[in-house]
Order: C-alpha cells, then sequence, then structure tokens
C-alpha cells in the first residue's frame, strides 16, 4: 500500500514551539489549534469527529520541507511522533514470540540453557512452548479472545527517543541491539476505554547478551532507551507489511535483512493482543497514552553481529513512510567506572 493513502503526521520542535504536521511529500503541513498528537487524538474523542478529519480541519497552508527536517538540515527538528504531556503517564511495553523468526531467534538464544541430557532430546525450550501456544490459540474467533501472549515492560515515556537521537547502551548493560518493530499508539479517554491513534515504526532496542543467559532476565534486559517514529499512521494496513533493517558502520551497511510484519506475520491477532494488554484495570486509567510494541522478524544479534558506538540502525516498513533512524550510544569511560560503585538508597530516618 502506498504511503500516500494514510494520514501520516508528525510532531516537530523548534526552540520552545512545537507543531503537529500532516505528511505529504515532500512537505509537511503545519495544523493550527494543537501543539500534540496527544491533544488532537483528545480532541477527535471529546467531539466524535473521525481523527483524519479532524486532521483535515486543522491543516493549514504553512509548509515545512520535509526533507531538511529529516536530514537535520532545518530549524525545526522531528520529535517522537506522540507523547503525554506528563511523561510518567505514557506506559511504553511490548510483545514477544509473536513472529516466527522471533521465536527461532529466542529458541536458539535460550536453547543453551540447559543441554538435551538435561531437557531432554526434542524437549522445546519455553520460549518455543509460549510461541506454540500463541499458534494454537493466539488468533480466536471474533468476540472472544484467546491464548495470552509475552508481555514486557519498557518504562515511561521517558525512555522513548526520536528519528536521529542516539539509543543508549546503558553503563551496565552488557550489549545493546537493535529490535525492528511496529509499535500500536492508544490513548485511555474519559470512561476508561483504549483507543488505537494509530501506529509507528519502533526500534525496541534491548540487551541480547544478557537475556541470552538466562531468559528470566528477558525483563531487565528490555528496561533502556527505545525510539519511534518518525511518523505516525493512522489506520495503517496492518494485514502484512514488507520491510527491511540495516546497520551501517562508518559509512558502510555491514548488516540488512528483509523483515515482515502484520497480523498475517503472526501467531497472535492484533485484538487478542490488545484485549490482553487492556484487560488490566491498571491499563484503562483515564487520561494515559500507551506505546506498544508487536514484536520483531530478526535481530542482527541472531547473525553474530556487535553494534558498536556510532553504529546507525535503520528500520523501514512499507506504508510508514520515512525509514527510522538512530545511532548507537556506548557509556564512557567514565560512565563505566562509575558502574564498580553500586547505586546507594538513603534511608528516610
Amino acid at each position: 500500500m502506498s504511503d500516500k493513502s494514510k494520514t501520516r503526521l508528525v510532531q516537530i520542535g523548534r526552540g520552545s514551539t512545537r507543531r503537529v504536521a500532516r505528511v505529504e511529500e515532500p512537505h509537511l503541513h503545519l495544523l493550527s489549534g494543537v501543539v500534540s498528537v496527544y491533544e488532537l487524538a483528545n480532541m477527535a474523542i471529546a467531539s466524535g469527529v473521525p481523527l483524519t478529519e479532524l486532521v483535515h480541519r486543522c491543516c493549514t497552508g504553512d509548509l515545512v520541507d520535509y526533507k531538511s527536517v529529516y536530514v537535520g538540515a532545518s530549524e525545526w527538528r522531528l520529535l517522537v511522533p506522540v507523547d503525554h504531556p506528563e511523561p510518567s503517564r505514557c506506559l511504553v511495553s511490548g510483545t514477544g514470540l509473536t513472529h516466527l523468526g522471533s521465536a527461532a531467534n529466542r529458541d536458539a538464544m535460550h536453547g543453551g540453557i540447559a543441554s538435551e541430557t538435561e531437557r531432554g532430546v526434542g524437549a522445546l525450550t519455553d520460549s518455543m512452548k509460549m510461541f506454540r501456544a500463541g499458534l494454537e490459540g493466539g488468533r480466536p474467533a471474533k468476540g472472544r479472545w484467546g491464548t495470552a501472549p509475552e508481555w514486557f515492560y519498557k518504562g515511561t515515556g521517558g525512555v522513548l527517543r526520536a528519528c536521529g537521537e542516539p539509543l543508549v547502551v546503558p553503563w551496565h548493560a552488557e550489549d545493546g541491539g537493535e529490535e525492528a518493530e511496529v509499535a500500536g499508539v492508544y490513548v485511555i479517554d474519559r470512561q476508561g476505554r483504549p483507543h488505537r491513534v494509530g501506529m509507528a515504526v519502533g526500534n525496541e532496542f534491548s540487551d541480547h547478551v544478557f537475556e541470552k543467559t538466562n531468559y528470566l532476565n528477558l525483563a531487565g534486559s528490555k528496561l533502556r532507551t527505545c525510539a519511534l517514529g518518525p511518523e505516525l499512521v493512522i489506520d495503517p494496513d496492518f494485514h502484512s507489511v514488507a520491510g527491511e533493517v540495516a546497520v551501517e558502520r562508518e559509512g558502510r551497511t555491514i548488516w540488512r535483512k528483509a523483515i515482515a510484519t502484520g497480523e498475517a506475520e503472526m501467531c497472535h491477532s492484533l485484538a487478542n493482543i490488545e484485549h490482553h494488554h487492556f484487560k488490566f484495570d491498571a491499563h484503562r486509567c483515564p487520561g494515559d497514552l500507551h506505546v506498544h510494541y508487536f514484536g520483531a522478524h530478526s535481530l542482527s544479534f541472531s547473525d553474530s553481529v556487535r553494534l558498536v558506538h556510532g553504529d546507525i540502525i535503520s528500520i523501514r516498513f512499507e506504508g510508514f513512510g520515512r525509514p527510522l533512524r538512530n545511532s548507537v550510544a556506548v557509556a564512557n569511560g567514565q560512565a563505566v567506572a562509575a558502574a564498580h560503585e553500586p547505586v546507594v538508597v538513603q534511608p528516610l530516618t
């Protein structure tokens, strides 16, 4: 499906000024009356006007050259395509073991935890058991729900990074690795009902070396920065979405892979993923924003690629606009030295 067939939004900033704009290559059409996608989505909910119609009504004749913003040659800069005015009220989470490639990668990663003698020859790892449970029950009939997918927590809105911003391998980490995905964006209305605002390209970025030592380290491997954008697509085609992920080092592409996502490529339906995320009362707090990653197809880590400081990760999905590009920033020596001292909690006395 052509990128032009869906409404695509960006958030841009210039000093203390910020705007929402609709993408119509090669321009950005600035919107009036709103300064954030979050505000725009809540206006649509309150007014009952479809979001795409509201975008059309708010569009002005003011244009900005998109390419100059995208490459960093403009006074405007790209922001994360959606954020909350109170970052702590944005929950960033994800669902794993949803794609065949992901399950194969995880199975290989965790297969070494126990030998075949310990597990039994031909025995399944827990990762593959969970993936197969999704295959068997992750796509229930309409009006029902099925097997719960694996769920993980990334952090609050403070972990989100825009296109062009670095993804940090923190001082305590063993590694940093890309996870090319699509993420859903949701707003909770005043009655506690979730609304899907749209979807965006994402780089979920994890510590796969730490995770590989024991699959129970999965939760800790996720707690770090992640990227979203540059564009938020309203009601995209999410049946079968082709894409590509690449790693560049010193101006040369060192790894590239064709990837795919969408419901046809996953063992869980979108409705099942959304049900199991929003079934929790704590995930339906009025006014909250949710960014939920839907899972990755393939990882460079599985092809023995170790990212280093300065590498550029590029992720593109058809129908989702311009690629998401982020550099890798490894904590410097001073920060690593500080890691030898534990974080000390001070008691209140």
